[in-house]
């Protein structure tokens, strides 16, 4: 199968979550084939899951004073700070990837696996909560693994997101090139400095960014390279380098200005869905 391959320079978080929605939508309409995208963030964003209200998970003042922005995703899950890390997204029918959440997690997960391998990493599959995590988790991602994310020595180093809208799945993911819990932290509306401590010590016991795993300086496109080459090789793909369609770039614009850059969106929780 033959897929599009995108790679983006750094974009802010609204931008970002804007692309990954019009390559779903072209991609719902025929006009565009399966997709991997590559990307980084500038500034730097904590994005929360579909679900989370930001008010009340994210300390707003605080990622203000260290210039990070914010966004809501449209998949689920929890916060996730973006800053020193590659983000990596799928679009593609159901069709063509049929099967449960789960399934389909496992399924992209072969390409993950064999990218951590390919930069010397010795990845496993986490069986634990389902994605998006339960009652009573942390606001963090990053704080706990859910079924068939990456580990490396019992760490987190992938998370993912999943949603699914008109046939087609959408899953984004980060992977941090290094994992700094106190920064993660510092995002985070916690109620107590105790709580905020006793956080960052079980983030950092619990995740880990590739520079951590593999004791060396990884540069991101190393970690980019590294991504394609192995979904290419776990799922059997062959990919071909492309942009935006003009389609694509309309609808981003607008999405980013109507939607992913508007308070109604990003402040308001949303309802339940197929969002994982």
């Amino acid at each position: 199968m033959i897929w599009r391959l995108m790679i983006d320079g750094g974009n802010t978080g609204a931008r970002n979550m804007a692309v990954d929605e019009a390559i779903a939508v072209a991609h719902s309409r025929g006009h565009v084939p399966p997709t991997l995208r590559l990307y980084e963030w500038n500034p730097p964003a904590v994005s929360i899951g579909y679900f989370q209200d930001l008010s009340k998970e994210i300390d707003l003042e605080a990622c203000r004073g260290l210039g990070v922005d914010w966004v809501r995703r449209p998949t689920g899950g929890r916060a996730v700070l973006h800053e020193d890390e590659v983000t990596y997204s799928v679009v593609i029918s159901e069709r063509l990837l049929p099967g449960s959440v789960l399934e389909t997690y496992l399924e992209l997960s072969r390409g993950l696996v064999a990218a951590l391998r390919l930069l010397g990493a010795d990845p496993q599959l986490a069986q634990g909560a389902l994605p998006g995590g339960g009652r009573g988790a942390s606001p963090a991602c990053f704080d706990s693994p859910a079924w068939y994310e990456m580990t490396c020595g019992g760490k987190k180093v992938v998370g993912s997101a999943q949603t699914r809208r008109n046939g087609v799945i959408l899953q984004h993911g980060s992977i941090p090139v290094y994992m700094d819990a106190r920064r993660v932290v510092s995002v985070l509306r916690l109620d107590s400095d105790d709580l905020r401590r006793r956080l960052e010590k079980n983030l950092a016991q619990k995740a880990v960014g590739l520079q951590q795993v593999l004791g060396r300086a990884v540069a991101r496109d190393e970690v980019m390279d590294a991504v394609q080459k192995g979904f290419a090789a776990g799922l059997g793909l062959e990919f071909e380098r492309g942009g935006l369609t003009a389609f694509e770039v309309e609808l981003a614009v607008n999405l980013e200005r109507e939607k992913y850059s508007r308070s109604a969106w990003n402040e308001q929780r949303q309802g339940r869905g197929q969002h994982v």
